[in-house]
């Protein structure tokens, strides 16, 4: 029966799977003029024959990157390095940007009443859409997310870094000699964007340090550490919640916490984001990044 409805990897031919249940099995064995109960054939499928339940994972990648070894060697040995001198490195990113409004969100949550929301998530309904971006620092497994309600930006992802800096960062690195961040290839940490770079070279002016900058190879962002090591966290603590406005939203994800000790400070924008913004003819010509000799597409430092 399993054979018959049974499916390959395209990648290993050793990995078979059956969408089949076990009652489904039973009751076509039944039909055969055998007798087995469904609690009998899944001993058989898991005992006997080693499956178990198991959904796809998202970990092949979209794009080819032709060294995209060599850039997760040099993430490694920049980080060993920081990491060495307790020289701050993190990690950022937006997080998925959620409609506000009455609004269905996946999770439950305990409740002495039914809560009742839109039975269709037309935008029109709502208030705008909540933008959190994240700033996660590695070494002391802490972080910040600064919401707005307007744009993606790397106006925004630069005023996050200066927001944990002026929150937690002074705190915990009083004499750094530079910045590490981690970032993807996409959205307003764009690799390709000269406006990005522009943020950054003020926001090293600003901080006073260096910036060091390296990219995740194209189709990578999931292995960037906010991913993984905050940004899930954050999806839990927001599990059933309908987010109808920012405050909720702050409150809510500020409650993120794990055994590890993680926590999260959470602040709302105070300012207006808009999309469009292109590089000044004046940083073009000067441009105060020093890209690296190793894939300086990807490695490249904003001097202060």
């Amino acid at each position: 029966m399993v054979a018959e409805h049974t499916a390959g990897s395209p990648v290993d031919e050793n990995i078979l799977w059956t969408n089949r249940s076990p009652r489904q099995i039973a009751e076509q064995v039944q039909e055969k003029g055998f007798s087995a109960c469904p609690e009998t054939v899944w001993r058989i499928l898991s005992e006997e024959l080693g499956l178990s339940l198991r959904q796809a994972e998202k970990q092949e990648p979209t794009r080819f990157y032709g060294f995209r070894d060599e850039q997760f060697e040099h993430i490694a040995r920049r980080r060993q390095f920081y990491e060495f001198m307790n020289w701050p490195i993190l990690s950022i990113d937006t997080k998925k940007k959620e409609p506000l409004g009455n609004f269905h969100r996946p999770g439950h949550a305990c409740t002495n009443g039914h809560v009742r929301v839109f039975d269709h998530d037309y935008s029109t309904l709502g208030c705008g859409r909540l933008v959190p971006y994240g700033v996660y620092d590695v070494l002391c497994n802490e972080g910040l997310m600064l919401l707005t309600g307007t744009a993606d930006t790397s106006e925004l992802a630069c005023d996050a870094v200066w927001r944990w800096w002026q929150r937690l960062g002074w705190r915990r690195y009083p004499d750094p000699g530079g910045l590490l961040l981690f970032c993807d290839c996409g959205g307003s940490n764009n690799y390709r964007q000269h406006r990005f770079k522009e943020d950054l070279a003020n926001l090293a002016r600003d901080l006073e340090l260096p910036i060091e900058v390296a990219h995740y190879p194209p189709g990578c962002s999931k292995y960037n550490p906010i991913e993984h090591r905050m940004f899930c966290h954050v999806t839990r603590a927001l599990q059933g919640v309908v987010l109808k406005t920012l405050e909720v939203a702050r409150d809510f994800i500020s409650q993120t916490s794990t055994d590890a000790g993680l926590h999260v400070v959470v602040e709302i924008a105070r300012r207006v984001y808009h999309k469009g913004r292109k590089a000044t003819e004046q940083f073009l010509n000067e441009m105060p990044i020093v890209f690296n000799s190793f894939l300086p597409e990807l490695n490249y430092t904003a001097l202060p």
